[in-house]
């Protein structure tokens, strides 16, 4: 398992986007150029107080080998876990703060001809990092950001700098310009794949709405579990078999498998624990797991597992760790 390596960053500028979200800048401390990343990837902000969160980065890199800043949205959550609070209350400009190399869980499909990025509001951090790429690539896409008000549009100079390939469709007020999300999902061109980002209700909506499209071809990024997806209070013990160490890690019925390899002094990095940031995603080996995160995709999960949240089904379970 590879872990991520840490560097030090200094916030350089924090623009507040609207009521709810400010931009974080941040640059290497000395100058330098920071590693470079491909569109969809997320950095782990380690925050005062001993936790760390991921962010979506929100501005396309000068190359996939080098980057002059990352910038990140945050929005204030009135029932923050910590993260979202700590940067908008804690953090000022000239800190520092140490981060993680960038992570893709939600990268682009080289193999597509057309990409339909589908925003709902933050939700739009890593699709206007992917748009901006596409952009520059000259590949085809479109971009549909779906706000409550203008006033609710983070980084709106850059999706108005994207042209006629953006589109904004605002809830209030009347007459707010509209998407029809259904109709813009009915028809799939060939070889076109769609990217959802967003909270939990436009996800819905938008999964619902895009249905009948090959599921390898809707990707999806959560930035929390799904409300009424909470995993199972009947959970039973399970065996975690570490093939690369050669040891069976017993996991009680209320411990996930993260949980028990660290009380073994098994360091398994960990960002989001829901499931959501793929940070704890390791090979599987053998064995069923019982699935319960929103970062993999149904091909992926015959050959990788969350062990922040997912189980085994028949007993024990084999990861290559």
């Amino acid at each position: 398992m590879t872990t991520d390596l840490i560097l030090t960053v200094r916030v350089d500028r924090i623009v507040p986007q609207t009521p709810e979200i400010s931009a974080f800048e941040l640059v290497h401390p000395r100058g330098g150029d920071l590693p470079g990343f491909h569109a969809g990837a997320h950095i782990n902000v380690h925050l005062p107080g001993g936790f760390a969160r991921p962010y979506s980065l929100a501005q396309a890199p000068d190359s996939a080998l080098r980057c002059e800043r990352y910038v990140i949205g945050v929005k204030r959550e009135a029932l923050s876990r910590g993260g979202s609070a700590s940067l908008h209350e804690r953090v000022a400009p000239g800190d520092l703060l140490a981060v993680s190399t960038p992570r893709n869980t939600f990268p682009l499909q080289p193999q597509a001809s057309h990409h339909l990025l589908l925003a709902g509001g933050i939700g739009l951090t890593p699709l206007l990092c992917m748009a901006q790429q596409l952009q520059a690539q000259g590949a085809s896409y479109t971009l549909a950001v779906f706000v409550r008000s203008a006033q609710h549009l983070a980084f709106a100079a850059a999706v108005r700098a994207l042209g006629p390939a953006a589109r904004v469709h605002v809830d209030e007020p009347p007459p707010a310009p509209k998407i029809d999300l259904a109709q813009l999902l009915a028809q799939r061109a060939p070889g076109s794949h769609a990217y959802l980002c967003g909270p939990a209700g436009f996800m819905q909506a938008a999964r619902a709405a895009a249905a009948h499209w090959p599921e390898d071809t809707v990707h999806l990024e959560y930035f929390a579990a799904p409300d009424g997806l909470a995993a199972s209070t009947h959970d039973e013990a399970f065996v975690l078999r570490l093939t690369e160490r050669g040891i069976d890690v017993p996991v009680a019925a209320d411990q996930t498998a993260v949980e028990a390899l660290h009380g073994l002094g098994i360091d398994v990095p960990t960002s989001c624990e829901q499931g959501v940031c793929g940070t704890c995603v390791v090979p599987l080996a053998a064995g069923e797991a019982e699935h319960r995160d929103y970062c993999l995709t149904p091909g992926e999960r015959l050959k990788k597992v969350a062990l922040c949240c997912s189980r085994a089904r028949g007993g024990t379970l084999a990861v290559a760790l």
